[in-house]
């Protein structure tokens, strides 16, 4: 080949070299440049392809992919970038960090790029403090021009500006910090306040983030035209995003403004209401359902102001035509029901309105209008001194309202399923309504199968689990002071008779609506619906929520099994670990560890904690020992419902029944304290439980120990045991008498019986029980002390023989039909004897 096809070769290889390094192949490239070097090793050309290899050689794999992103409009590119942001372990360091947001803020901007550099801004921002510090750093430059650039970009970008105003280690004093975020925070409200309506929500996402943090620095910076802005996203007009937003804003800056933010709400609202235009009144009413759940009391305050609601509703009935200003004035009366006066007054005044727009449709107005007539049900049959004619509203109620409620949830859209899971958790307090829907199989079926589909929003998972826990709820036990105490307050209040629970509440009503909430698949129920939806929320209401219906689900002891099959132990664990970490008053931990003991009653703990991949037994240790605490009797005013307790105390027995010592021994590690306090409890049953426990425990040496190691507290705890093989209750002397039995095979033990005034007898006294049991472990007993053998053995067989034990003994043989009790009476009669 002659010299000039070389070179031409030569620069056609390292050309395509350059594009298949671009191109992130790299190894090609390298192969055509080696090539081109052999045949022109000289060419100007070749050499700057090869230098140019050499210094991408060099580049950060994240600054090329932003490069070629940013250049080429290489969407691939982008998202091989950001999976390297977010990967795991990423080492990106800080000149790569900063030379990727450079890329991506002052690059080319195709349009096609924008939500990849948006997100690579926002990921940069996020994982990268170099970033974080560079962009602090050009805002301090000029802070309008660089707020206008970032913001333009997107959402995820215009939250990176948020988050650097936050972030102490990006500036370089705290004051610097404020002023720009103070800077920024005016920035967003000036780009909410000139576009009229944040559509896309993003400056009221920045408002909503710096007031979640600081809103009482920033709230000086909100005035009556920044605020107005701010009510004017409650629009229910405006897409969902825009308004909660608005929400989280609203909510933050009335927390800290106080009179002033108050002030300002009830004038953006009664100020609308009278211009009487059609977006003026949906601007209102828009506002005054978003703010009844943040300010009740003003917005309740507003709602009552005299001649409000009668005017109301002949504007209403005017602009009947008008779809959105009746929708929001329903969602207004509809928020308005969390307050009692609010709801009676609505019943008064708007529930001949309500039923008109109920009867009209049946399109998403007509479904809020039951649900607003659900609400104050309750509130209107109080009005009503006739019986029968409130008899008659009763049935009305269930044969007209409560069938269009389900209907909605069975074939309506998300909104309406939402608005029938609402109004059905008000329905169903009633005894008639949970009769009706539990035999509803078609209803159970789609309401239990709404989380299984996919994720639900969080209004929609607490109203179906209210709805759900009104079904299974059984009455409370009553004390007979609590009892008192309520009739009473029904003297107090006029009542000559103190009103009769609905028999349809009876236990064992409620018992065969939780098998039939059991069956329909409510436990896969709660369990999808902590899986799929409430991790992101994790409220405590909701999962107490849970834990109240598994603990009502759980109360006959035959649904326990398909509960624990069904996943319900790991999630009562989740929930108590979940709820005792937060450290609030809320009963929720209690609720969850009661469900568990009741569940773990009843079965085989190596069913439920056997397999791999469960939890280990250990884990149910806190919750069951939590239960065991009684609280201080001077810290509360009322009886402590010992139920919880006894039914720890049972589950705790059945655990430890398991051929492993390990969690025996971390009982008596942790809380054996507490186990002996029981048994000296006044109550039969705590005492009988404790009782059984102890003797479970004496499986393992640290049992044994605690009993049997000569100690003066081993001495007195088996003192506290011989008690108990004497008391009134046969299951008490039962177990006591077991535990001894097992104790007394040391030592120890019997140099403590012995020493014990009573303490032959005692044992003695347990052959000639009339319990069989009892027979049997007596007889163990005496045994265990008579045939010890060396010192301690004769004195004990001298005791025995001096309390006329073989006598006792021959009557045990004569009336015994127990081959056991046989054997054992035959070996210590001949070891007397003998």
């Amino acid at each position: 080949m002659s010299a000039s096809k070389d070179e031409e070769r030569a620069i056609q290889l390292a050309g395509e070299a350059v594009v298949l390094a671009n191109s992130d192949r790299a190894e090609e490239g390298a192969r055509a440049l080696r090539e081109a070097a052999s045949l022109a090793p000289d060419n100007a050309q070749v050499k700057a392809a090869l230098l140019k290899l050499q210094s991408d050689d060099s580049v950060h794999a994240i600054v090329k992919l932003c490069r070629r992103l940013v250049q080429e409009s290489n969407l691939a590119a982008g998202k091989d970038a950001l999976r390297l942001i977010e990967s795991p372990g990423a080492a990106i360091s800080g000149s790569n960090a900063e030379q990727c947001l450079l890329l991506m803020l002052e690059g080319p901007q195709a349009s096609e790029a924008q939500d990849n550099r948006d997100a690579i801004i926002a990921s940069l921002v996020r994982h990268c403090p170099s970033a974080r510090l560079h962009l602090a750093s050009r805002l301090q430059q000029s802070v309008t021009v660089v707020f206008e650039q970032v913001f333009e970009i997107g959402d995820g970008s215009a939250n990176g500006l948020a988050t650097v105003v936050r972030d102490s280690g990006a500036w370089p004093t705290g004051s610097s910090r404020e002023t720009y975020e103070k800077d920024v925070f005016q920035l967003f409200v000036a780009k909410l306040l000139e576009s009229g309506h944040d559509y896309e929500g993003r400056a009221l996402k920045g408002i909503s983030r710096l007031l979640a943090t600081n809103a009482v620095m920033l709230q000086s910076l909100v005035d009556e035209e920044i605020f107005d802005a701010i009510l004017a996203s409650l629009d229910i007009q405006l897409p969902m995003e825009v308004r909660s937003q608005a929400t989280l804003a609203t909510a933050k800056y009335l927390e800290v403004s106080r009179e002033r933010g108050q002030s300002m709400l009830s004038k953006f609202i009664t100020s609308r209401i009278t211009r009487h235009t059609n977006d003026d009144l949906i601007l209102a009413f828009s506002a005054a359902a978003a703010v009844f759940p943040l300010v009740p009391s003003v917005a309740s305050e507003l709602f009552l102001t005299e001649g409000f609601l009668p005017s109301l509703i002949p504007q209403l009935e005017h602009k009947s035509k008008y779809m959105k200003v009746e929708q929001a004035a329903l969602d207004m009366l509809s928020a308005a029901c969390i307050d009692g006066g609010c709801r009676e007054a609505i019943g008064k005044h708007c529930t001949s309105w309500l039923q008109g727009v109920l009867k009209a449709g049946k399109d998403q107005r007509s479904g809020q209008a039951a649900v607003i007539l659900t609400k104050i049900h309750s509130a209107t049959i109080t009005t009503v001194s006739d019986k029968s004619s409130e008899e008659e509203k009763d049935s009305q109620y269930v044969s007209e309202l409560v069938p269009r409620l389900r209907d909605m949830l069975i074939d309506g859209g998300d909104t309406a399923k939402q608005n029938s899971i609402e109004g059905l958790a008000y329905a169903s307090m009633e005894p008639k309504v949970k009769e009706k829907l539990i035999k509803d199989k078609k209803f159970l079926r789609q309401l239990l199968d709404l989380p299984q589909k996919e994720p639900v929003n969080t209004t929609t998972a607490f109203g179906s689990l209210t709805l759900i826990d009104n079904l299974a709820r059984y009455r409370p036990n009553l004390s007979e002071e609590q009892k008192r105490i309520s009739q009473l307050k029904a003297y107090a209040n006029a009542s000559k008779t103190p009103p009769q629970p609905d028999s349809l509440d009876d236990d064992a009503y409620v018992t065969d609506r939780c098998k039939a909430l059991l069956e329909a698949g409510a436990v896969p129920f709660l369990v999808a619906l902590n899986k799929n939806t409430l991790p992101k929320q994790q409220s405590r209401t909701t999962l107490g929520l849970i834990a109240n219906i598994l603990l009502s689900l759980s109360k006959p002891s035959s649904s326990r099994g398909i509960i624990a099959q069904q996943g319900g132990v790991p999630l009562l664990l989740e929930i108590y670990k979940h709820n005792s970490e937060a450290r609030t008053d809320i009963p929720t931990p209690q609720i969850a560890a009661h469900a568990l003991a009741r569940i773990l009653i009843s079965v085989n703990p190596a069913l439920v904690f056997g397999n791999s991949g469960s939890p280990s037994s250990i884990s149910a240790l806190p919750p069951l020992l939590s239960l065991l605490r009684l609280p201080d009797p001077n810290t509360t005013d009322t009886p402590r419902d010992l139920l919880p307790t006894f039914e720890g105390l049972l589950a705790l027995t059945n655990l430890v029944s398991g051929p492993s010592p390990k969690l025996s021994e971390e009982l008596i590690r942790s809380s054996f304290a507490t186990v002996e306090d029981l048994l000296l409890s006044n109550n039969t049953a705590i005492q009988r439980a404790a009782t059984e426990l102890t003797c479970n425990l004496m499986t393992c040496p640290a049992g044994i120990e605690k009993f049997a190691d000569g100690s003066k507290p081993a001495k007195r705890r088996l003192h506290v045991l011989l008690a108990l093989a004497d008391v009134d209750d046969v299951a008490t002397r039962r177990a006591a008498g077991g535990a001894l039995a097992m104790v007394t095979e040391f030592e120890g033990a019997v140099e403590g019986v012995l020493d014990r005034e009573r303490g032959m007898e005692i044992l003695l006294g347990l052959c000639g029980d009339e319990d069989e049991g009892c027979v049997h472990r007596g007889v163990v007993c005496v045994r265990n002390v008579v045939l010890m053998g060396g010192e301690l053995g004769k004195k004990g067989g001298e005791v025995v023989k001096g309390l006329d034990g073989v006598d006792i003994l021959k009557e045990v043989l004569r009336k015994s039909n127990n081959q056991a009790v046989l054997e054992v009476g035959v070996e210590v009669s001949k070891a007397l004897m003998g």
